[in-house]
């Protein structure tokens, strides 16, 4: 009886190992990045992305204007994507004084920047940082901080060392 039990369990265990590894395996259509094709597009999205999964183009980010999103999807076709899924969403158009306080606070409460002198301008979400900084590595904290603020669409560094 014993045998018979062991000759099962072997049995069951390669079954088990031939079967698990079709199983696992990713069916799925590979994703491409197709980012890059819509750059001469001139697009006022915010982390805008352009993926292709199976024939079919997925777009996202952020626009302040509904027509914005309509106009990349009319580009996607143009450049030849019958089957465009188009997930751009509209953001509120950015407070750009709420910005610049918001930003001002982040840069003042940070320890590591003690000793920094900042003066910021926030233009539809796009923030002008200029001053000056001790160290090298204080610019990267101040535009990371920065980028986190709600509304910043981007941010354009003119630091002094």
């Amino acid at each position: 009886m014993k045998t018979k039990t062991t000759l099962s369990a072997v049995i069951f265990t390669a079954l088990l190992s031939l079967t698990l590894p079709a199983m696992a395996r990713d069916t799925s259509p590979p994703a491409n990045d197709i980012t890059a094709r819509f750059a001469d597009g001139g697009f006022q999205i915010s982390s805008f992305r352009a993926i292709e999964v199976g024939g079919i183009v997925v777009l996202r980010g952020k626009a302040t204007e509904p027509a914005e999103v309509a106009r990349v999807a009319e580009f996607a076709h143009n450049l030849g994507y019958q089957r465009v899924a188009n997930v751009v969403s509209i953001a509120a158009a950015p407070d750009d004084e709420l910005i610049e306080r918001s930003a001002e606070r982040a840069l003042a409460s940070h320890r590591t920047l003690d000793g920094c002198s900042f003066q910021i301008d926030s233009q539809k979400g796009v923030v002008h940082l200029a001053g000056r900084v001790q160290y090298e590595l204080q610019k990267d904290i101040a535009a990371d901080l920065i980028r986190n603020i709600d509304g910043v669409r981007q941010v354009k560094l003119e630091l002094q060392r």
